[in-house]
């Protein structure tokens, strides 16, 4: 409250000012609903949200999951890509030169025919050429003093004092990308130091990777030998030091990689950030003493030769990658798929990218604040981690005239395209429930279990007609259609173990049936036959349980209820999520999976059972293991696509279904939302490094902000008045307080 001695002090006219200045800063901020500062919308930036938490893993050794990929594949430069705009997908070379096939050795090391029959194929060899001239974003890792020798490899903490950033050093550098640094990046995936989820699959096929990693196991204990197991301090684990068979550098520009046998799917693995380049001044500048706790690592200041680098980190707050200063010529592609040109995604052809100059990504907690957001051009897209966002937005639309035209006014793009993902329910394979069991009666038992909760869930209900923002079609088995020898676009296929043909149609598998099978293994009306007791499951889901998942976490519910088991929901954020699947602490579980690369191996995988995530660090969060698929699996990772590789997958499938590691969920639809100041978004689950491709009009964006979000003036007036009325009657108070004090002077005068 404004006090009469305060106005003295100052001033009548200065009070004035002062009240009028607080009025419209007021003003100010009650009429600018922008999350940003002011002016932002000029800048050539691009923002999205992200939600929950910041990603767990930027290291290219480590990070696997969809979050963390829309930074790690701006940021970094594998040796292959795809091409943005063909379908099917078109390898492209990025780090490398171009794209080889490879030659093939016997076992005395001689050159084989490009058509030799697989199980005469010792060795497949890939000869690599790198990109000459391509050099690393700035970096504190790669600066040197006068002499040569780096600036900050041998920092002491107290040097260290309080950064907590790597551009808060004085200087950085750069050097060219070489060979070696492809070779430092396989060795590294035997890192014991931090989870590399794909060095199981890599060390079956990289000559000598296995054996290199028990090496490294015993060389990483010699370096900690003494330290507590607790320490965040390690040294230096340096790769350099010991040579693997299977990665070598021949030339500072052409890497060479040894993979036993044949292994078609190899150079799809090439396209992913797992072979982008890991030069080792970085690594040994992570490794020093102080770095982790202040929150200096490769998961939060990843360094890579992609078009953007990280320039701002707010753990759980906001992230921002800027334009890599030294990116190479990139350009964007002429050549497209059919509709591309009427779609305008050829009119940038031949321009360099990137485009854009910063990426700004905010928390964003909830999903109706962020389409709301959307719907203000406060965001140019929701996020790039997700491909249903059109689909929810669709899904709106379709419930309403009204918005309808009111998505059209403002030329919301909402493009359209099928690509392999999934969304399923697993059981946890090493649990005594749901899992596979000790015993062969046991493991009947829980087989039967598992596949009465699969007739149970009926996928076709919930996300073909409750749940339409999360829309799809039910699937049968692991492998999505669109990808060779997946048969569930065909009218025929079904899954036996939960569907049967009636009167020529496939339906879903009565209650009854499920519940038989249910009595079978041991929980008739979903007690347990042992103890009487209800049967109660677990169930891991992988986010906070916001308004708008709660439907869907109530309906899983139901499921389970109709045939008398209860579902204790058990719901974490993602980052801890994770860390219960590492541990094999979940029972069941909600999960899925977005395509690597378009080959039905990469569905597969995630059901092999040296692949499991919780005992070898791999893909498999079910930790399902059968001796049969597993033999099928390595077969059919060594055929071309063909009759022969249909017949094992075939098999495959069949024995999946009958084990039912999986409620095998359903395909969900992809369609994107964009701005319509924002161009060449092309939807894609494969793609996802689609950032350097987009562009936009600032000027436009900013002008539909402006008219999307007009003041609110009639705060102003109640400010005004408000305000005018403080100030009346302290005005009053004041000179009333001033005519007592001088009639009490003159009386006090007048007696003296």
């Amino acid at each position: 409250m404004l006090s009469g001695q305060w106005i003295a002090g100052i001033g009548w006219r200065k009070a004035l000012a002062w009240v009028g200045s607080a009025c419209a800063a007021a003003l100010l901020a009650a009429c600018n609903n922008s999350p940003y500062p002011a002016g932002a919308a000029k800048d050539n930036t691009l923002y999205l949200s992200f939600d929950e938490r910041s990603p767990r893993y930027l290291d290219p050794t480590a990070s696997y999951t969809a979050p963390e990929s829309v930074y790690t594949y701006q940021i970094f430069e594998p040796l292959y890509g795809y091409h943005y705009l063909k379908r099917p997908y078109e390898l492209i070379p990025r780090s490398a030169a171009a794209v080889v096939k490879p030659y093939y050795l016997d076992e005395k090391g001689q050159r084989l025919p490009d058509d030799t029959p697989a199980d005469k194929i010792a060795q497949s060899v890939y000869d690599v050429p790198i990109r000459e001239g391509v050099t690393y974003a700035p970096s504190p890792a790669f600066a040197k003093d006068a002499k040569g020798d780096y600036l900050y490899h041998q920092l002491t903490t107290k040097q260290l004092g309080d950064k907590r950033s790597p551009w808060q050093f004085e200087h950085t550098g750069t050097r060219e990308l070489v060979a070696d640094d492809f070779v430092y990046a396989i060795k590294r995936h035997a890192t014991p130091r931090i989870e590399a989820p794909v060095f199981g699959l890599f060390s079956e096929h990289v000559i000598g990777l296995k054996d290199y990693g028990e090496l490294i196991r015993q060389e990483n204990a010699k370096l900690l030998k003494g330290l507590p197991e607790s320490t965040t301090d390690k040294p230096f684990l340096d790769f350099r030091r010991w040579p693997l068979a299977g990665a070598e550098a021949v030339n500072p520009h052409l890497l060479r990689i040894r993979i036993k046998g044949k292994y078609p799917q190899w150079s799809y693995w090439m396209a992913t950030t797992f072979l982008s380049p890991v030069p080792w001044e970085v690594d040994r500048f992570y490794a020093q003493p102080g770095m982790l706790e202040r929150g200096m690592s490769w998961n939060q200041w990843p360094v890579g030769t992609g078009p953007y680098m990280m320039t701002e980190y707010l753990q759980d707050r906001r992230h921002v990658m800027s334009r890599n200063p030294n990116y190479r010529v990139d350009l964007y592609p002429c050549e497209g798929s059919a509709h591309d040109r009427e779609a305008g995604l050829l009119a940038d052809c031949g321009k360099r990218m990137p485009f854009v100059d910063r990426i700004v990504s905010t928390l964003i907690k909830e999903r109706v604040p962020r389409k709301e957001m959307f719907k203000q051009g406060y965001l140019d897209l929701p996020d790039m981690e997700r491909a249903d966002w059109g689909v929810e937005f669709l899904a709106d639309a379709s419930d309403s005239d009204e918005v309808t035209d009111f998505f059209k006014q403002r030329g919301f793009k909402f493009p359209r395209d099928t690509d392999p993902n999934s969304w399923y329910l697993g059981f946890n394979w090493l649990d005594p429930v749901v899992g596979k069991g000790d015993t062969p009666a046991q493991q009947l038992r829980n087989r039967k279990l598992r596949q009465a909760l699969s007739i149970a869930i009926d996928w076709e209900e919930g996300y073909g007609k409750i749940f339409k923002n999360r829309g799809g079609v039910a699937a049968y088995g692991p492998v999505p259609p669109g990808v060779f020898g997946s048969r569930e676009a065909e009218p025929q296929h079904f899954n036996p173990v939960t569907h049967k043909r009636v009167d020529g149609k496939v339906e879903r598998r009565s209650i009854d049936e499920a519940k038989q099978l249910l009595a079978e293994a041991g929980y008739p009306d979903g007690r347990d036959v042992r103890t009487g007791k209800p049967l109660v499951l677990n169930y891991d889901f992988m986010r906070v349980v916001t308004p708008e998942v709660k439907a869907e976490n109530d309906w899983m519910i139901k499921q389970f209820a109709k045939i008398g088991v209860q579902l204790d929901v058990r719901a974490t954020d993602y980052n801890q999520f994770q860390e219960k699947i590492h541990q094999g602490k979940h029972q069941i579980f909600w999960w899925g999976w977005f395509a690597d690369y378009p080959d039905a191996e990469n569905f597969l995988f995630l059901l092999y059972g040296p692949n499991s995530k919780s005992l070898h660090e791999g893909e498999n969060s079910a930790n399902y293991q059968n001796d049969e698929y597993d033999r099928l699996f390595k077969q059919m990772q060594t055929l071309d696509d063909g009759p022969e590789k249909q017949k094992v997958m075939d098999r495959m499938i069949e024995v999946a279904q009958q084990d039912a590691p999986w409620a095998w969920g359903y395909w969900p639809y992809t369609a994107q939302a964009a701005q319509h100041w924002i161009y060449n978004a092309k939807p894609s689950i494969i793609i996802r490094d689609a950032a350097r491709y987009y562009r936009l009009d600032a000027a436009e964006r900013a002008r539909k902000q402006s008219e999307w979000n007009h003041p609110v003036w009639w705060p102003l007036i109640v400010l005004v008045i408000g305000a005018g009325a403080i100030l009346w009657a302290t005005r009053r108070s004041f000179q009333a307080r001033e005519t007592a004090t001088a009639r009490a002077t003159a009386v006090a005068e007048g007696t003296t």
